[in-house]
């Protein structure tokens, strides 16, 4: 049941045939785990939040750095050094009180990811190094967790949304089997701001449509992005049976 206060801030929603209240009460109930709180996480779960997804758990480890302001403009520069899932965890409050916030500082080993997955009902993978993408997706795929992965380079991004569960949904490792690491990254190729911003906003859209009960046009698809054209491209993502990971 939807508060007062709750039909006031939420009303655009209301509005809408394919939300409504009941589908902002799904909202509410939703709990949602954000690992990354960087370019592509910071903006998923200020929407995340502004939305009203009544529990979010957001996981960083690392402290705001002078050049990550370039993209990640949930924090200021006064928040250099400072922990990003503490400044996120307040920027939250400011944008929606209402929100039960949860952070978790540390690099999750994947004995602590599984337990979290046990307490939520979505995972957006917002991180930037392909170890931790490999070890997010087994995690899910054994807890049965449906995953949204972004990532951005240059003027390039990537988005996909992996429901398990289905027996012929594929997984991260389907598409990449390779585990060995990235080595380009923001941090030493470069990126244009608001296309890190895009897939963040994005992989926030997918989770709401996905909490209340719309069809995702990009389950077991590859969507890519050019920020240059602003061309998307899509590929399916087939499940592969020899997949150690899902197979």
């Amino acid at each position: 049941m939807l508060t007062e206060s709750e039909i006031l801030r939420y009303s655009p929603h209301l509005l809408l045939d394919d939300v409504g209240e009941a589908g902002q009460e799904k909202l509410k109930n939703g709990k949602v785990l954000i690992i990354g709180m960087g370019g592509l996480g910071s903006p998923a779960a200020l929407y995340l939040a502004a939305a009203g997804v009544g529990s979010l758990v957001i996981a960083d480890f690392d402290t705001l750095e002078k050049s990550n302001l370039q993209r990640q403009i949930g924090y200021q520069t006064a928040d250099i050094g400072a922990s990003k899932v503490e400044l996120m965890k307040n920027r939250i409050a400011q944008i929606n009180p209402e929100i039960r916030v949860r952070t978790i500082n540390v690099e999750m080993e994947a004995s602590q990811l599984q337990m979290e997955l046990m307490m939520v009902n979505l995972v957006l993978d917002c991180t930037d190094n392909m170890a931790s993408r490999q070890m997010i997706n087994a995690a899910c795929v054994q807890a049965r967790v449906p995953l949204i992965v972004g990532a951005a380079i240059r003027f390039e991004g990537q988005l996909m949304f992996f429901e398990h569960g289905h027996p012929d949904a594929a997984c991260y490792h389907c598409l990449f089997p390779d585990q060995k690491e990235q080595t380009l990254n923001c941090s030493n190729s470069g990126v244009i701001g608001p296309v890190v911003g895009t897939i963040g906003t994005l992989q926030a859209l997918e989770a709401i449509k996905y909490i209340v009960g719309l069809p995702s046009g990009i389950k077991n698809r590859l969507k890519l992005f050019d920020g240059k054209s602003l061309d998307w491209q899509t590929f399916k993502i087939t499940k592969d049976p020899q997949c150690s990971v899902c197979g």
